[in-house]
């Protein structure tokens, strides 16, 4: 009788062990964060950044299109700095509280004599308030993809 009782819950125990496979002793890849799209994004205390990439034919002129989404309380200013031919140029995106604010879509958020062939990452840095800076490295994309043809500068 309990060697019948042993068996069963040896048995059982085979059971949920093999049913849960890799799950068991792995961490679950779905509750990690990740840019789901072309683009890459950050977080700056209550502001993110999202789906930030660069749409350039020529590598010398680009549109930056990004999402700025502000969680916080307060309006938000974002500096966007980046590399051009004549030096690093600043440019701000203000962020209502509680709202998100998109550039590069209605009206181009042109990069001017930048370095950025399509295929490349380029280096663009943001930053909010007292909140550190950071650096995203943004892809460069071309045309090609029919979504992209009307974000051309």
């Amino acid at each position: 009788m309990r060697a019948r009782i042993a068996a069963t819950i040896a048995l059982s125990a085979s059971i949920a062990l093999a049913a849960s496979g890799c799950a068991f002793i792995t961490p679950q890849a779905t509750t990690d964060d990740y840019d789901a799209s072309d683009g890459v994004g950050a977080t700056l205390g209550t502001v993110r950044v999202l789906n930030a990439l660069v749409i350039s034919e020529d590598g010398a002129s680009g549109n930056l299109v990004a999402n700025f989404a502000n969680t916080g309380t307060e309006r938000a200013r974002v500096t966007v700095q980046y590399e051009g031919a004549g030096g690093t140029v600043d440019r701000t995106v203000t962020v209502a509280p509680g709202d998100y604010t998109s550039i590069g879509t209605e009206e181009p958020f042109e990069l001017e004599d930048i370095d950025a062939e399509p295929g490349s990452l380029f280096p663009v840095f943001v930053q909010h308030g007292d909140e550190t800076g950071k650096q995203l490295l943004v892809p460069v994309l071309d045309s090609s993809l029919r979504e992209y043809e009307e974000l051309l500068p």
